[in-house]
């Protein structure tokens, strides 16, 4: 059978092979004293809130399962739009909000509604390889620009700048971001987005973690600064709806429309039973319960950080937001005698039964001597996994 050259291009999920040998060897330890923490995948341990759930189930008894407009529920496109005004004091109508079958229908939405085949698209490395994925299967190219700790592992206006090329068409920033948990500040970001306009190109953010702020300074959506900024959002991270396969995304008017038609015939709609179920997000009960979910999760970053760091795994970068820890394993690697960050994470498997996910799915700047940490486990789960790496040093 022939392949297309789409397909191959799309290089693997890394993190997912390792979470398949993770998940090999947990069977083999389960019923031992020294289980599998995992570590790995960035998925939040809570689930969705009681309301959220007893919404689900009232969609259900009442047939309330049938196609919903491409764009969404208009009752939960309002409920997003109160929502944005509630918490980050920014007007964003309705009409502007599709609700989409995840980030991941959003991002890819977006890439096909605006990039030709050949258009570059700059990001920062590391990133999330995902992203530089949905670019790709536009046909587009997606140029990662290396990133420094001092940069907070963010691109910079002047290196936008300096990197933009006659077949540059924007930019597709993350914030806070997979894998560092850092973000942009919000000066920079309005300086990044002068650099595009000024060429005539488009701004996306992705903001799925943008909730999961844990500093004031850092916690703004693009969306203040200009309509014509795309945002990427998503209810599985701060909502924790991951499974639910349910976000949205924010478009200029004038995208609505092509994004409805390019939905219509790729996606139908998003599930209409999450959608219902969605709409409990936002009732003041699970809002106060997911402000304890956040406080929780930065507990465990206080918590796990400075852990990492005395035991020689450096965080450059306190993350200010979501729920991972962007470790610089280089040196241990060196005192155990392996190569870099993905032999680590199987050592680490291996002896002391951790999973952790290693650079080389993020870019290629330094990547191979960072391995990332998730902390959406419990703050037991993350002491454990502290123990042992300890033990195993």
């Amino acid at each position: 059978m022939q392949i297309s050259s789409r397909a191959q291009n799309i290089e693997p999920f890394y993190v997912m092979e390792v979470a398949k040998a993770a998940s090999a060897l947990a069977a083999q330890v389960a019923h031992t004293d020294a289980p599998m923490v995992f570590l790995n995948i960035g998925e939040p341990d809570f689930t969705a809130p009681p309301l959220v759930q007893e919404a689900a189930q009232r969609a259900v008894h009442h047939g309330h399962s049938q196609y919903t407009a491409a764009t969404g529920l208009p009752q939960l496109r309002e409920r997003i739009s109160a929502w944005y005004a509630s918490r980050f004091g920014v007007q964003v109508p309705a009409s502007r909000i599709v609700v989409t079958a995840g980030a991941s229908a959003a991002l890819h939405l977006a890439c096909l509604a605006l990039i030709e085949s050949g258009d570059e698209i700059l990001m920062p490395d590391p990133s999330y390889p995902c992203n530089r994925h949905f670019v790709s299967a536009a046909e587009g190219k997606a140029v990662l620009i290396p990133t420094t700790a001092e940069e907070r592992f963010q691109l910079s206006a002047a290196k936008v700048e300096a990197a933009w090329g006659p077949r540059t068409r924007g930019v597709l920033l993350a914030s806070p971001s997979n894998p560092t948990g850092t973000s942009i500040h919000p000066d920079e970001l309005r300086r990044i987005h002068q650099v595009v306009q000024a060429r005539g190109g488009i701004t996306m953010v992705d903001e799925i973690y943008l909730a999961l702020s844990h500093d004031a300074q850092f916690g703004q959506t693009a969306l203040a600064l200009d309509d014509q900024i795309i945002s990427i959002n998503s209810f599985s991270k701060y909502f924790n709806m991951t499974g639910w396969r349910l976000g949205w995304m924010v478009v200029p008017e004038a995208l609505v429309s092509v994004v409805e038609r390019l939905a219509q015939n790729l996606f139908i709609c998003p599930s209409t039973i999450a959608q219902h179920a969605a709409l409990a997000c936002f009732e003041d009960a699970s809002l106060a319960l997911y402000e304890q979910r956040r406080a929780e999760f930065k507990a465990r970053r206080d918590y796990f950080i400075p852990q990492l760091n005395a035991l020689g795994l450096t965080v450059p970068v306190m993350p200010d937001g979501a729920f991972y820890a962007w470790a610089d394993c280089s040196e241990l690697c060196r005192k155990l005698g392996i190569k870099d960050s993905w032999d680590f994470a199987f050592e680490v498997m291996n002896r002391a039964h951790v999973a952790t996910t290693p650079g080389r799915d993020f870019g290629t700047a330094q990547t191979v001597q960072f391995v990332r940490f998730s902390t959406a486990s419990s703050m037991q789960q993350l002491e454990t996994a502290i123990t042992r790496i300890r033990a195993m040093l």
